[in-house]
């Protein structure tokens, strides 16, 4: 198959909503990160995701909608009056509700659950290309299950060279990491993954606590289903093997220092590396926990291009957006985690 990577002209957009009326696969950005995007009613069509990702079968994909209207013509069966307070405040928008799957939705958007997550994109190229399609499209990040998340369509292309017919080029995704994703069923709002949109901005929305699963920090129990992308397995890696080293900037270098190794590489905060014992790479200011989002996937990829074997990420902060980065960073080091600060 070869893989056309295309700008957001109306003509592209066009071949984009034909392409997925036929049931094939298109790759797009979004506010968050790029897409790889399905009809969400076609089973057949969903599967290809799958196929093209190399991605578990049991982990449920989002669904994306252009307008409200979509959403109740069959992809959702309920909308709480919880969701409809987090609809007003924040769609379009980088943050993904679960609620009760509508009759359209196909078993493969879902993994056999009940429920469906939805957003609606603040990327307007985004929102044309569902309204072209005329349906919600399931849209997991367009990346090779496993890797970090494409933010440019260069590193899509990487990834889907070959496997996509066509990637739309809609620039570099300002936020950088994949939306919050909250449930909404019953009295208690669950924080399923953190994103851009934190849980304290939903609680103020909400006016009651949101609670925050286990799986965000830390992994699923035997058996237990995700509800959710980005709660069940490894994600986000790149090919070297990451270490959170989390504590003051004197204890993660006196770490550092003591585990050299070949193409090893300090992954640390702006301004911080000139202090460094070995090469570094920068991903955002210290204080600047939406920037450090921004930088991260794209740093993350950019340790390949280096051919770098072992990484030690600086760390501090894990509240606010800083937990949408830590979440991340946990699962793209597989839970290595070390602790130098007393």
């Amino acid at each position: 198959m070869k893989t056309q990577v295309l700008k957001p002209d109306d003509e592209n957009i066009r071949l984009a909503g034909e392409l997925l009326k036929k049931g094939e696969l298109v790759a797009a950005g979004t506010e968050t990160v790029y897409g790889l995007f399905a009809d969400a009613y076609n089973g057949k069509a969903v599967k290809k995701i799958f196929e093209a990702k190399g991605r578990p079968q049991d982990n449920p994909l989002l669904a994306h909608i252009d307008s409200i209207e979509m959403m109740m013509d069959g992809l959702v069966s309920d909308f709480p009056e919880d969701a409809k307070k987090i609809a007003d405040a924040f769609w379009p928008g980088p943050i993904s509700m679960i609620l009760p799957k509508g009759e359209k939705v196909s078993d493969e958007t879902s993994a056999g659950l009940d429920t469906v997550g939805v957003r609606m994109p603040s990327n307007e190229i985004a929102r044309r290309i569902i309204h072209e399609a005329g349906v919600p499209l399931a849209g997991p990040s367009a990346n090779l299950s496993g890797k970090p998340s494409p933010t440019t369509a260069q590193d899509t292309f990487v990834d889907l060279n070959g496997r996509v017919p066509l990637i739309i080029d809609n620039g570099r995704c300002p936020y950088g990491v994949e939306s919050t994703v909250i449930s909404v069923l019953g009295d208690k709002p669950v924080l399923l993954r953190p994103g851009f949109i934190t849980k304290e901005e939903i609680e103020e929305v909400l006016q009651k606590e949101v609670h925050v699963s286990e799986a965000i920090l830390g992994q699923l129990k035997e058996g237990e289903k995700a509800a959710s992308p980005g709660m069940k397995y490894k994600h986000y890696a790149p090919k070297a093997n990451l270490t959170l080293v989390c504590g003051e900037f004197e204890d993660y270098i006196r770490y550092v220092e003591n585990h050299p190794g070949e193409n090893t590489y300090c992954m640390c905060f702006d301004g911080e590396e000139d202090n460094c014992p070995m090469p570094a790479i920068t991903y955002g200011k210290k204080e600047d926990g939406a920037e450090q989002a921004h930088q991260l996937f794209y740093v993350l990829r950019e340790l390949d291009r280096k051919g770098a074997q072992t990484v030690y990420v600086r760390c501090e902060k894990i509240d606010g957006i800083y937990l949408a980065v830590y979440n991340r960073l946990i699962r793209a080091s597989a839970f290595r985690i070390i602790h130098v600060s007393d």
